[in-house]
């Protein structure tokens, strides 16, 4: 089963740093989210490989939003 990484507030997807195939661990940051013109951290939540990738940089983002998955 796939773990997904989700957002977790809402805002604007600033900087990514994974790809599909990119091996992440636990607490590694993955991602930047933008809102009201403060930057948030994304961290992974567990270890894997990025399986698949749904958002990218600039995509608005709502909390709870599926960003990518993790197998």
């Amino acid at each position: 089963m796939a773990n997904e990484i989700t957002a977790p507030l809402p805002g604007k997807i600033i900087r990514m740093d994974i790809e599909v195939g990119t091996s992440i661990e636990e607490d590694m940051e993955i991602m930047v989210i933008e809102a009201m013109k403060m930057e948030t951290i994304v961290y992974a939540p567990c270890d894997g490989k990025i399986d698949k990738i749904v958002k990218k940089v600039g995509d608005e983002v709502e909390d709870g939003d599926l960003i990518a998955t993790v197998a």
